[in-house]
């Protein structure tokens, strides 16, 4: 099912949107830092300030190779309706850095704590790229702890499911990116240490992420850029099938980063996908 998303310049990043996104610990648009100890890892989170006490809270869960901080406009988008809250995965962005790259189940495992440690009613829970194999992963085995999924750019194509595969997708994507952005991915590779961000890619390529998703209970929602390379349209819709209850939405303008130049569009599609519906 495909639903009309309202576009308003979507693909945009500018020099306002990349001082946002940098601004973690200081507070800026809402948006304040905090640390907890989830799992012996000292965790940090960009979370919002509170918004309607009876919204759905949503987690934003960041790819591989960054961090929160490329999530903060979708994150002030949606802080506006719901709670929000965005958690650096262990050894990226402000977290502890463990000596050992978490695969896709360490780190579902590891998110489990964390809405443990934060004692969280039912969450809508966004993944992006490999943060939407660690979301799968975790709604798959703690369904009563998500509400709503959102699949935005799930990896990975078993079409080039490996490292050279998605390395080169990846790079035909950034053409398609807006610049602002690179800042960003530099400071959070610098944070996460390239060999982790490899070990991470590793995990992904050999992640079994159909397995996860045909037993999400969760009513779900595939999201991708129209000008995705590294989740063509075959896939997504692959993915879609393969959920019981999952509906997709593409925004033409925006590419693999769709949650970050496409924020508006993003958060009305997660809004809708919240809003209760007689077949649900």
């Amino acid at each position: 099912m495909n639903l009309p998303v309202p576009l308003s310049r979507a693909g945009r990043f500018g020099p306002a949107e990349l001082r946002l996104a940098l601004a973690a610990p200081r507070p800026a648009a809402g948006l304040t830092s905090e640390w907890r100890l989830v799992d012996g890892v000292r965790t940090h989170t960009r979370r919002s300030a509170t918004a309607d006490p009876d919204a759905t809270p949503v987690v934003l869960v960041h790819g591989l190779a960054v961090s929160h901080r490329y999530l903060t406009p979708l994150a002030v988008a949606l802080s506006a309706t719901n709670p929000v809250y965005v958690p650096d995965l262990p050894g990226f962005g402000l977290t502890e850095r463990p000596g050992a790259a978490y695969d896709v189940q360490g780190h579902a495992q590891w998110l489990a704590g964390w809405l443990a440690a934060y004692r969280l009613p039912p969450v809508c829970l966004l993944g992006h790229s490999f943060g939407a194999e660690v979301a799968t992963a975790l709604a798959a085995r703690h369904p009563r702890a998500v509400r709503a999924l959102v699949l935005a750019g799930p990896t990975s194509d078993p079409a080039a499911r490996s490292r050279r595969g998605q390395f080169g997708r990846w790079l035909l994507d950034t053409a398609r990116e807006a610049p602002w952005q690179i800042p960003i991915l530099l400071r959070d590779v610098a944070d996460a240490r390239p060999w982790r961000v490899y070990a991470s890619l590793s995990h992904s390529v050999h992640n079994d992420v159909e397995a996860d998703l045909v037993r999400v209970r969760a009513p779900t929602l595939v999201l991708t850029g129209g000008r995705d390379t590294v989740v063509p349209s075959s896939w997504r819709d692959q993915v879609a099938r393969l959920v019981p209850d999952a509906r997709t939405v593409t925004v033409p303008d925006a590419a693999h980063n769709v949650v970050t130049t496409a924020p508006t569009e993003v958060a009305a599609a997660i809004r809708a996908l919240l809003v209760p519906t007689p077949t649900r």
